[in-house]
Formats: C-alpha cells, structure tokens, sequence
C-alpha cells in the first residue's frame, strides 16, 4: 500500500507548462517590454533540457493567448499592449472607424477630477473619496453617434489624463501608450440607454443598446473602468476565432 506523503505528492508539471509559465512571469514581471526579443528556441531547449517540440509547444500557447508574437526568421517577441489574448483585443474606436474608411470625430462632454464613489473606489482598488478622473465622450462616425463612452481613470496610472486634447485622441488610443495593459475584464449587454446616454446618443429611451463595461489592469494597477454604449441600430460587434 503506498504512504499517505506518496498519495498526496503531486505529479511534476509536463515540461511545456514550466516553460510557459516561467516566460510568463517573466512578461508580467516586464523582464520583456513589448517588443523585446523573448530567448530563443535553442536557448529554451537548452536551458530546461527539452525538445525544440517541447518549446515550440510553450511559445505556440503564449502566442494564441496574445502574449508573445512570433515572426517566421526572425525570432519571438513580447507582444505589444494592445493585444490581450486571441479572444478579445481593445480597439480603439477611431482605428475602426478610419479602417472602414469613415471619418471619426469626437464630442467631449466632460473632463473632470471628482472625488471616487464607494463603486468606482472598488473598481479601481482606491479609497473611497479619494481623486478620480472622469471623462464622457461621444464618438461618431461620418457625424453620426454610434458610442457614448463613460470612463474613469486611476489617476496613479495616467496622472496627465486630463491635459490630452481628446477631439484628437482617444481614450483607449492615449491609455494603450502611457499604461499598456496586462488584464481586461469585460461585460457586454443588451439593454435600454440610460437617460444620459439617450440625451447624447439622439435614441429614445426605449431604443435598444449595447452596453460593453471594461476594466483593465496594468501589472496589478487598475487602470480605468469604462461604460462603452451603442445604439443597436448603428453599430456591430465584430470579433473572429481560429483554433
């Protein structure tokens, strides 16, 4: 009969998830900036005594999660802050619009410091009164409203957020440069507008929208948390996947 310490000894992780795990840590530690050449097949292989198929294994799962970016010839690379895994990548609303080749512009409402509720302290992990940026900006395409964003920024994460001119650029496009994220979290509804977003949006109150709510994290700092709402009527969420 085998002791009690060998039934409750775990078995030994297979060796592509060591690999993985260890060039993972290191990417969250920033040992690799975005951009920065990871170590190399040869170097892995020879580092934790494996196969090339062992390693091509832990660089092939880092690279589908959207971690890592490999080009054939030239080597791995840490991916850039804008691609979060092979399932959910932020995109800046204005790159979408140009990409179908429509004119953006930007409505700026408000632009503000004001003193964090209780729900939005604990979204972004700070105490409750303490300062908060606050922005809400429609975006239109070809001058129709198609988002109404609603967001609040960590002021440790951007402290110059409020000095952007935000008719020239986003948000999401200024956050991606000065706190290139690490963790999204996001829920997408479809529900009614509230009276705010209707007012600003041109919908009725009863019309549909899509209501996308995000949070992102950049090595552990929560960064912002944004209300994202769409007239149904005007605007697709689009996405792929490839196994």
């Amino acid at each position: 009969m085998a002791s009690m310490g060998t039934e409750s000894r775990r078995p030994a992780a297979p060796p592509y998830l060591r690999i993985k795990g260890e060039l993972k840590r290191a990417l969250r530690r920033g040992r690799y900036p975005p951009g920065a050449r990871m170590p190399s097949e040869a170097d892995l292989c020879a580092r934790f005594e494996v196969s090339r198929m062992t390693v091509n294994r832990a660089l092939r799962e880092l690279s589908d999660e959207g971690l890592v970016e490999r080009v054939k010839g030239l080597g791995t690379f840490a991916a850039q802050p804008h691609r979060v895994s092979s399932k959910l990548t932020i995109r800046d609303i204005h790159e979408e619009i140009l990409a179908r080749g429509h004119v953006h512009d930007a409505r700026v409402h408000l632009v503000r410091e004001e003193r964090a509720g209780v729900r939005i302290a604990e979204r972004l992990s700070i105490d409750p009164g303490a300062p908060v940026f606050h922005t809400l900006i429609v975006h239109c395409e070809n001058g129709v409203p198609i988002q109404c964003e609603d967001r609040y920024v960590n002021p440790a994460a951007a402290p110059d957020y409020l000095r952007v001119d935000f008719t020239r650029t986003t948000p999401t496009g200024y956050l991606l440069e000065v706190a290139p994220l690490w963790e999204a979290q996001y829920s997408i509804a479809a529900t009614t507008p509230t009276a705010q977003e209707a007012q600003l949006l041109g919908i009725a109150a009863s019309d549909p929208c899509l209501v996308v709510v995000r949070r992102t994290e950049s090595q552990h700092v929560p960064i912002t948390v944004a209300r994202l709402a769409h007239p149904g009527t005007r605007y697709l969420l689009e996405g792929q996947f490839k196994p």
